[in-house]
């Protein structure tokens, strides 16, 4: 691996953080790019500063004080050296990222929480006992950190290249905590770096359980199930293990016995604990049974269950509500086509009836008759494929048949005898033609055939989904909602009841902004748990209590009811910008109601919009530059951060208080006030961006 110093420049002049809206980023031209970086920092200078070892990380920390006097420090990086981490980032991502195991996910293009849930459900099959291993919370020292750094000497000989990722844990401007609940959710106490050194810290790990696997399946051979019926009539499970890795979370499934399982996890703990010096919390690491107990993993609760609890057979209700649907598709359908011939037969009388008048005036009458003779000819050849398409009914026929052969005196002898031998022979014509189109017993014999046929196809799939219960297990992904029923009301959206309230520290907001930030929130646990079996049950949260909590928030702000903020802003909380145009940004009841699982995504958990609210001043000094990244806007407005947890002056920590596995925001970042601009407010509110995005070092002391 060449050196850092060399292409120092070239991965500056390219690096840079996400994109966002109306900013020097999207622009094609690289030149406004680069034009935008040099009004903070000279790109050129840094490069050459980093080749001959004189870049200051140092000088480009920031040291955050917490508002409590017990509260700890935090540090992080400007602009300027945020700009050198990404340039690490990509380096090591484009030595590692080909090298990582394919159930390594988190801090991956591509390879995100979605991803990794999507495996669960659609790869795991037949599990037995699992187990999530589960980190004390610890952070990174310099036994760690070395471990690292000779990771990745393994693969980048150099020298330089190593040092300044030890700098940077030294100036703890990237830091690594396991066991906690910030990483991969976009708070700014996580490192740019953060992500993609766990994957590399624990890749030996992952390559010894990958070697493990490997070795169970080939002595666990998988067979074709053909060979199977051949061999006998029993089941054939082979002994499988599952491993799936997001950042710090580990979870591990087996299809064998708990005793293979233990002495799996024993091996797991030996290594973590032996050759990765971490610390497990092994009252948490416990093995469970995959059948009658749920497993947390990634914010979701997992269990085992049958395929036809995840796909349930229609009931009966529903069969008959589906026939009733099918039948009104029918009858609409075959109006269409009555209306279709109906209207054409009328437009070719008007056609016909033109050209006989032109005909008259023209060609005299034998052309005439020949005209007509051609037109009742195809007129008679239309009316019989018409007769064709009304008898193609089955049951149609039957009843046919039974009005015309109901009251058959003609087939009396002494009636016959007694009428001409003509009319005779005419009904018994007529009667061989009924017959042959409008036969009962054809008809009952093709509906008795299409019975058996549906009766034998629902036994089959009966078969089919009783074998399946009883010999496939497959993984049920289900969103913890009582934890989010817990959030909803620690966060103030509902009161003691459950019933929705407005939240007062809100009311200083513009409409908009009140309505983009309960969107933010709103949508962020829509994507978050789309890919949940309960998923309704969320959709409910969001739909009802976000919806009524939002315009209980804008009712009270008018002093008005709910009843006329409903009518003003309706249930879509539809709002007009300056042009009067109508704007939506909560979302809608059907737009709610078609959301399911359709992307592989990796949506950031809500807990930074839950637990973030930016109020906004009434400032009148000369107003500063945007403090997202390399934005050039002046006309910003200054917004004050309000956390969650210093509101309700709770110890996130403490999950008796606080919400299990709800991550918080660095409280140091409390009542500091950042100008932004129109364009990433909206952004923030409504969760394109987050902290990690913004230079949260440039706040403005505002008292």
């Amino acid at each position: 691996m060449s050196s850092l110093c060399p292409m120092s420049s070239s991965l500056l002049a390219k690096t840079s953080p996400t994109p966002q809206p109306n900013n020097a980023l999207n622009s094609p031209d690289s030149q406004s790019l680069l034009d935008s970086v040099s009004r903070r920092f000279d790109i050129e200078e840094m490069g050459r500063e980093l080749c001959e070892d004189r870049f200051d990380v140092e000088g480009c920390c920031v040291t955050m004080v917490p508002s409590r006097k017990k509260g700890e420090n935090l540090v992080l990086p400007n602009l300027k050296l945020k700009v050198l981490i990404e340039a690490i980032r990509m380096v090591l991502e484009i030595v590692y990222d080909e090298r990582f195991l394919t159930f390594s996910y988190g801090g991956r293009v591509g390879m995100g929480r979605h991803t990794a849930i999507r495996y669960l459900k659609n790869s795991v099959e037949n599990p037995s006992w699992w187990f999530s291993v589960t980190f004390d919370r610890e952070k990174f020292d310099d036994r760690h950190v070395n471990k690292l750094c000779l990771f990745i000497e393994e693969k980048i000989k150099d020298g330089f290249f190593i040092g300044i990722i030890k700098r940077l844990f030294e100036c703890e401007v990237v830091g690594i905590e396991l066991g906690g609940c910030y990483l991969g959710r976009g708070f700014p106490q996580e490192s740019g770096l953060s992500s993609i050194l766990i994957n590399i810290y624990l890749n030996g790990f992952d390559k010894e359980i990958q070697d493990m696997r490997l070795r169970k399946s080939q002595e666990n051979p998988k067979f074709e199930s053909e060979e199977l019926v051949s061999m006998s009539r029993m089941f054939y499970k082979p002994v499988k293990m599952f491993v799936v890795r997001y950042l710090d979370e580990i979870l591990v499934i087996t299809s064998g016995s708990k005793m293979l399982t233990m002495d799996l996890k024993n091996w797991a703990l030996k290594y973590l604990e032996g050759s990765l010096e971490l610390k497990v919390d092994k009252m948490k690491t416990a093995i469970h049974s995959a059948v009658s107990e749920n497993i947390s993993f990634l914010g979701m609760e997992l269990q085992a269950v049958p395929p036809s609890v995840l796909h349930p057979p229609m009931t009966e209700k529903a069969m008959r509500a589906r026939k009733k649907y099918l039948r009104q598709k029918e009858v609409r359908a075959l109006e269409l086509k009555n209306a279709r011939e109906r209207n054409r037969k009328k437009l070719g009388m008007k056609i016909l009836q033109h050209v006989f008048k032109k005909l008259k005036q023209s060609d005299g009458f034998k052309f005439e008759f020949q005209i007509e003779n051609k037109v009742r000819e195809i007129f008679t050849t239309w009316a019989d494929e018409v007769v064709q398409n009304f008898l193609g009914s089955l049951e149609e026929r039957w009843e046919w048949h039974r009005k015309l052969t109901a009251g058959d005196f003609l087939s009396l002898r002494h009636i016959r005898d007694q009428l001409p031998q003509e009319l005779v022979e005419a009904y018994d014509k007529f009667q061989e033609q009924v017959d042959k189109y409008l036969s009962p017993v054809q008809a009952r014999k093709a509906l008795e055939k299409e019975e058996r046929r549906m009766e034998e196809e629902e036994e089959r799939k009966y078969a089919k989904r009783t074998v399946e219960d009883l010999t496939r297990l497959c993984v049920k992904v289900d969103a913890p909602i009582e934890l989010v029923r817990k959030a909803v009301k620690m966060a103030g959206f509902t009161n003691s009841m459950g019933r929705p309230r407005p939240i007062k520290l809100l009311i200083a907001l513009e409409d908009t902004d009140i309505i983009k930030w309960y969107a933010g929130v709103g949508r962020r646990w829509l994507d978050f748990f789309c890919c949940c079996h309960n998923f309704k049950m969320v959709k409910i949260v969001v739909t009802y209590h976000l919806r009524f909590s939002c315009i209980l928030t804008l009712a009270e702000k008018h002093e008005s009811t709910k009843l006329e903020a409903i009518k003003h802003y309706t249930k879509d909380l539809k709002v007009s910008d300056l042009n009067g145009n109508e704007e939506v940004y909560f979302p809608t009841e059907r737009e709610v109601k078609m959301m399911g699982d359709q992307n592989l995504s990796d949506p950031r958990p809500v807990d930074g919009a839950l637990s973030l609210a930016l109020i906004r001043l009434a400032y009148d000094e000369p107003s500063y530059s945007c403090i997202a990244h390399f934005c050039d806007r002046m006309d910003t407005v200054f917004y004050r951060v309000r956390l969650l947890q210093n509101r309700l002056n709770v110890n996130p920590s403490v999950e008796e208080k606080w919400v299990s596995g709800m991550g918080a925001i660095h409280e140091s970042l409390n009542r500091k006030c950042l100008p932004l601009c129109s364009d990433h407010i909206n952004d923030l509110y409504t969760g394109k961006i987050t902290l990690q995005d913004i230079d949260c070092t440039s706040f403005v002391d505002v008292d």
